[in-house]
C-alpha cells in the first residue's frame, strides 16, 4: 500500500490519533487528505496545516458518511484509504444506562460499518483500496472500568477481521490499529479524573504520543499488515491470553485489585 499520491479520508481528524494520521499522510506525499471531524473548526485547523480538505461529519449518521464519500469521489475521482478513527470512552459498567452503551456501539462499531458500506463499492469497482479501523488493545484484551469500551472495541476488531476475510481476495486491504495508552484526551482526561480503566492502561505500559501511533500505521501499511500494534507488547499479552485464558483472567483480576 503506497501512501504517496493516495487520496485518504480520515475521521476523528480534529485531534489525537486522527490529526496525527492526517499530518503523517500529508508528509508522506498523499495527493489529498480529507480531515473529518464532528468539530468543523478542529478539522479546518488540521486541514489548513496540511493543505487538506476539512469536512464536518457525524460518523454515526449513515447519510452523512455516504455524503462524505460521494463528495470526495466527485472531487477526487477515487478514495484509496479510508481511516475510520473516531472514538469515545464512557467509564461505566454493567448497570449504567443503555443509552451510553448504544452510543459506544454506534461510534466504535456502526461508524466502521457505515464507512465500509459507503466506500467499498467504488473500491471494489477499481479493484483496490484500503480500510483502516482504529480500535484499541482493549479490542484484543479488555478495559477494566469501561465495559462498553471493551465490548465495542472487540466488535471493531471482529468487523475488521470479517471485512478482511470477505473482501481481501478482491483487492481490498484491511488494517486494524490496536494501541494501549496514547497521550490524547481520550486517555489523559479520564486518567486525571482517577478512572480505573485509564489507571490500568497507564500501569500496563508506556503512554506514547499520537505521532508514534501514526508512524506505526504507515509502517504497517507499507508491510500490508492486518494487525498494527503501536505497543508491540500487546501481541505478547494477546498470545498469553489465547494460550491460557484462565491464567490471563486471574492476572487481570490481580491488576485491577491492585488499583
Amino acid at each position: 500500500m503506497q501512501v504517496k499520491d493516495s487520496v485518504a479520508v480520515i475521521t476523528g481528524a480534529g485531534s489525537g490519533i486522527g490529526a496525527a494520521l492526517a499530518r503523517r499522510f500529508a508528509d508522506a506525499g498523499a495527493a489529498s487528505v480529507v480531515a473529518v471531524d464532528r468539530n468543523l473548526a478542529a478539522a479546518a485547523a488540521v486541514a489548513d496545516e496540511i493543505n487538506g480538505v476539512p469536512e464536518l461529519v457525524e460518523v454515526t449518521d449513515p447519510v452523512a458518511v455516504t455524503g462524505l464519500v460521494e463528495r470526495t469521489l466527485a472531487r477526487e475521482g477515487r478514495i484509496d484509504v479510508f481511516c475510520s478513527n473516531a472514538g469515545i470512552t464512557t467509564g461505566v459498567g454493567l448497570d449504567d444506562p443503555d443509552a451510553i452503551w448504544q452510543r459506544a456501539f454506534r461510534v466504535h462499531v456502526m461508524a466502521h460499518v457505515y464507512a465500509a458500506r459507503a466506500v467499498l463499492p467504488s473500491m471494489l469497482q477499481r479493484g483496490r483500496g484500503w480500510l483502516i479501523s482504529t480500535a484499541s488493545a482493549a479490542g484484543l484484551l479488555t478495559s477494566p472500568g469501561d465495559a462498553p469500551y471493551a465490548v465495542t472495541k472487540h466488535g471493531a476488531v471482529a468487523l475488521a477481521e470479517w471485512l478482511a476475510v470477505t473482501y481481501g481476495s478482491r483487492g481490498i486491504g484491511v488494517s486494524v490499529v490496536c494501541p494501549m495508552g496514547v497521550a490524547t484526551p481520550l486517555l489523559m482526561d479520564p486518567l486525571a479524573a482517577g478512572d480505573l480503566g485509564a489507571r490500568t492502561t497507564a500501569a500496563s505500559g508506556e503512554i506514547i504520543p499520537a505521532e508514534q501511533v501514526a508512524d506505526a500505521v504507515l509502517a504497517g501499511l507499507a508491510e500490508e499488515r492486518f494487525l498494527i500494534l503501536p505497543h508491540p507488547q500487546v501481541g505478547t499479552f494477546w498470545a498469553r491470553k489465547a494460550a491460557d485464558p484462565d491464567r490471563w483472567l486471574a492476572g487481570m483480576r490481580g491488576l485491577v485489585d491492585g488499583q
